[in-house]
């Protein structure tokens, strides 16, 4: 309906406010599904295109009110999208993949933002270097493990527990293991550090300090695939006796 009025006040002369009515859309569109994501905590996927739709308003009204500020549309339109990928996790923490787009947005964020006069490689090394930042932040965030169908944590399956049949440390002496203790991923930890050397080497070529990075990427990323492969290897090893043990076990 406002659309529709500010088309007609525009075809009348009256205001001239078609340029309006694009940000009014979309930042309708955006506070529907904000709505739907705060009512329920099932809706967290609702905060994704509910940013999307709120940042091509923002865009849409800076370019419009601010022409001199069109340069900044695209940083606030990652941002915008970064906030909507935060606020996944945020509402549900297991959805701790949406810190990994919250972090990349974040950092074409920046790199969008950096001035023009700065060349390709410094902005290679911030990229870098963000991602790397994003994978490092990720390896501190504690995950919780979901409950298993075959107990009886499941929503809807075995008993309505009743007072006093919560998991405590009876419960586990009694052959029922309470909630597991949450754990901090260590896989981030390797293209975290992947990233950041490759950071690195860009920002020491951009100061003019590495004038041969040309002979240090190649190899770098050979002891990288080594390391890879070493890493898998022992981890493998040392899956491999427990799942003997178990065999002879049975």
């Amino acid at each position: 309906m406002a659309a529709g009025v500010l088309l007609l006040l525009d075809l009348l002369g009256i205001l001239d406010s078609a340029a309006l009515v694009w940000p009014l859309i979309f930042a309708a569109a955006g506070a529907a599904f904000l709505t739907l994501f705060l009512r329920s905590r099932d809706n967290w996927w609702a905060a994704i295109p509910g940013s999307v739709f709120l940042g091509l308003a923002a865009v849409i009204t800076l370019t419009q009110l601010w022409p001199g500020a069109a340069e900044w549309g695209g940083a606030v339109f990652f941002l915008f999208m970064g906030s909507g990928f935060g606020a996944v996790y945020v509402r549900e923490r297991s959805n701790w993949w949406a810190l990994i787009p919250c972090g990349v947005m974040l950092t074409l964020a920046l790199v969008v933002a950096l001035p023009q006069a700065w060349g390709g490689i410094p902005v290679a090394a911030v990229l870098f270097l963000g991602l790397a930042a994003t994978f490092a932040a990720l390896s501190l965030v504690p995950v919780h493990p979901g409950p298993s169908p075959s107990d009886g944590s499941h929503p809807g399956s075995g008993p309505i527990p009743g007072p006093g049949s919560y998991p405590d440390r009876s419960a586990a002496l009694a052959g029922h293991p309470g909630p597991a203790a949450p754990s901090r991923m260590k896989w981030p930890l390797i293209p975290a550090a992947v990233l950041a050397v490759l950071g690195l080497i860009f920002a020491l070529q951009a100061t003019a300090l590495l004038t041969a990075s040309e002979f240090f990427v190649p190899v770098f990323l050979v002891l990288a695939g080594v390391a890879l492969l070493v890493y898998a290897y022992r981890h493998r090893g040392g899956a491999h006796p427990g799942a003997q043990h178990n065999v002879h076990g049975a």
